[in-house]
């Protein structure tokens, strides 16, 4: 099969949804590109209640893209099998059995949105470190308060064997 075989509004439609689904895919791709620059903002400017708040807002962006990405991929699967190519056709196999048309909008997007997608991984890298040095110090400081004293969380999550001081804090430093 092929879209010449399609009546032409079927084929619009087949590839108005998929163009819409990627479109909406780019805008929320954009959209949690500004919550992780919003992120890195709060960490270095040490805004550790706006911190938390990006946090919920993360994970709710990441659902947000992750339905998003499986309705753009139910469109792809559709328009795919119409070419009669297998459903998990990949753009590559897509997009040069297409109108032409519709080629350079669906290649131009599918572009974009692996563009925007790879900033996302690149931001989020470099969140990951900043917070893993707020991290880094914040064991500093607990081990110049409490020397020798209790560890936090090793590799594995887990707290060590080690009981806590049997004095307080007040007793320790007076």
């Amino acid at each position: 099969k092929t879209f010449r075989r399609l009546r032409p509004t079927a084929m619009n439609d087949l590839l108005s949804n998929l163009i819409e689904a990627l479109r909406e895919e780019l805008k929320q791709y954009g959209e949690m590109l500004a919550v992780l620059e919003q992120q890195q903002a709060s960490v270095v400017q040490r805004q550790t209640n706006d911190l938390l708040q990006n946090v919920a807002s993360v994970n709710s962006q990441s659902n947000v893209i992750a339905a998003v990405r499986g309705e753009r991929e139910q469109h792809q699967r559709h328009v795919a099998r119409q070419l009669g190519l297998d459903e998990n056709a990949g753009f590559g196999a897509i997009i040069p059995l297409l109108p032409a048309n519709y080629r350079p909008l669906i290649l131009a997007l599918v572009q974009e949105n692996n563009e925007l997608l790879a900033r996302i991984h690149h931001r989020t890298r470099q969140n990951h470190l900043l917070l893993s040095h707020a991290v880094e110090l914040m064991q500093q400081l607990i081990n110049s308060i409490f020397p020798g004293g209790p560890k936090t969380y090793d590799q594995n999550g887990r707290l060590p064997d080690q009981p806590l001081p049997s004095y307080s804090i007040y007793e320790r430093v007076g």
